[in-house]
């Protein structure tokens, strides 16, 4: 079975780095949902649990190419303190989002605070990481209406207005 377009999938998941390290889970809470093709899970995750029968289980590792990519020194960089907010207490590890050239949101973290510069890191946090999900799918429903139109899901383990 594939995933189908503009259905909503409900799953319990853990995702742990290649050391056992837990980056996520829905073990204490709400299942997560998300609607297929909305680019809202990593794709190749996406199509496993599109493959999946309801309450099953299933362990998926993604290598770095399939889940956050690989780590690009290149995107490591040293920026102006002045670039940041004035009043703003820096630390290792806060996040922020820069503007690209077009217009387009860039998040990054900081890695490194000196007197000289801010060394900022535009990967993802877990680009170059190989994750393991243990992933449980919970329900397959249609999307509603509303739910397509605001591209994301409402309710219980969605988005409530």
């Amino acid at each position: 079975m594939a995933t189908k377009p503009n259905h909503v999938y409900t799953i319990n998941f853990t995702v742990k780095t290649s050391d056992g390290t837990v980056m996520d889970s829905t073990q204490n809470g709400e299942p997560f949902a998300f609607i297929a093709g909305t680019d809202s899970v990593l794709p190749k995750l996406e199509k496993e649990v599109g493959n999946m029968l309801i309450s099953s289980k299933k362990e998926l590792t993604l290598p770095p190419e399939d889940a956050y990519g690989k780590y690009v020194d290149e995107a490591v960089q040293v920026a102006k303190r002045e670039n940041f907010p004035e009043d703003a207490e820096l630390k290792p590890g806060m996040e922020f989002i820069a503007t690209g050239p077009e217009g387009e949101r860039m998040p990054f973290h900081i890695l490194k605070v000196e007197d000289d510069g801010v060394t900022i890191d535009f990967n993802h946090p877990l680009a170059g990481e190989t994750l393991t999900f243990d992933v449980e799918l919970v329900d397959v429903r249609p999307a509603t209406e509303e739910e397509l139109e605001h591209g994301h899901v409402h309710g219980a383990g969605g988005h409530a207005h």
